[in-house]
């Protein structure tokens, strides 16, 4: 089969909301090249090997590739997908340079394409990221491993904004906990939630493609018994009370529903929220604030924040 490689020239902010429209127009993946990680400081004593060429690389900005199957409406679905990245302005998101381009690769070159990119990656004191193709070994006893399959949907895991919720995670889930995931993309952080010792987790998504991606990867990880997947536009119709909510969405979508996670979450409960741009930090505090929760912990990695909230 003949693929085409769509190459969208963009900005770390507009990473993820491109993701999205690239999955919903049918990509069967995605590749993230982001010139930050040729200068990332890494440790070795995990096991990870990198061998990153400069030349993937932009100079600035980042470069976000997908893969669409070549067939007589490939010219409609390229257009479509500007027409959507570049409505992405009304709502205050930088696109950057927005160069897109296209170019034709074969079925082989694809694969290779998402293995490069790929290796087990330890992103936490007690989680690594493991590909499904890569053999690994625990370092330690009590380090837990979740596996995925990049190809499913919407990522490896691995961005900032996810590294961040599990981190987040890893502080304030107990055993017995109750946990809900808003907007839970390839079910990362349900299943984290899960090991971590939740009795329930509700992980839900407005995107059929994602609900579908996020119950493979619950069942690959045997966590299925704890998460419930569900299709849902963030918290609407949702009764049931949570422990813990957490979210890595878009800033502008997280402001718009802190008053629904105050009526969800319990007394003392915790909002976790990532998918921040630096320069929305002030604005999604004073949303969650206003709904009636304290800050008690902000996080950043490079250009992204997390929050940890606790509902008075």
């Amino acid at each position: 089969m003949k693929w085409s490689e769509l190459s969208i020239h963009t900005t770390n902010e507009a990473v993820e909301p491109i993701s999205n429209i690239l999955h919903e127009a049918g990509a069967s993946g995605v590749v993230i090249e982001d010139p930050l990680e040729l200068v990332k400081e890494r440790e070795d004593q995990f096991g990870e090997i990198y061998q990153l060429n400069p030349n993937d690389y932009p100079e600035e900005g980042v470069i976000v590739k997908a893969y669409l199957p070549v067939t007589s409406f490939l010219g409609e679905t390229v257009d479509a997908i500007k027409v959507e990245i570049n409505n992405l302005i009304s709502h205050h998101i930088d696109i950057g340079r927005n160069t897109v381009t296209v170019s034709e690769v074969h079925e082989e070159e694809w694969a290779t394409a998402w293995k490069k990119y790929y290796h087990p990656v330890k992103i936490s004191e007690r989680f690594t990221i493991l590909p499904t193709w890569e053999d690994y070994s625990p370092v330690s006893s009590d380090e837990l491993i979740i596996e995925l399959d990049p190809g499913m949907a919407f990522g490896t895991g691995t961005h900032p904004t996810t590294v961040m919720c599990i981190q987040a995670l890893e502080r304030t889930v107990k055993k017995g906990n109750t946990v809900i995931d808003v907007g839970t993309g390839t079910g990362v952080l349900s299943i984290a939630s899960a090991m971590l010792g939740a009795e329930s987790v509700l992980a839900l998504d407005l995107d059929e493609v994602a609900v579908t991606s996020a119950k493979l990867n619950s069942e690959l990880n045997k966590t299925h018994e704890v998460v419930t997947v569900k299709q849902n536009n963030l918290l609407n119709g949702v009764e049931q009370t949570a422990d813990i909510i957490v979210a890595n969405i878009l800033a502008e979508v997280i402001v718009r529903f802190t008053d629904d996670v105050a009526r969800v979450i319990k007394k003392d409960g915790y909002f976790i929220s990532s998918g921040i741009i630096l320069q929305k930090k002030d604005e999604v505090k004073a949303a969650i604030e206003k709904s009636g929760f304290e800050v008690i912990e902000t996080i950043q990695m490079e250009d992204w924040i997390a929050m940890i909230a606790k509902r008075q």
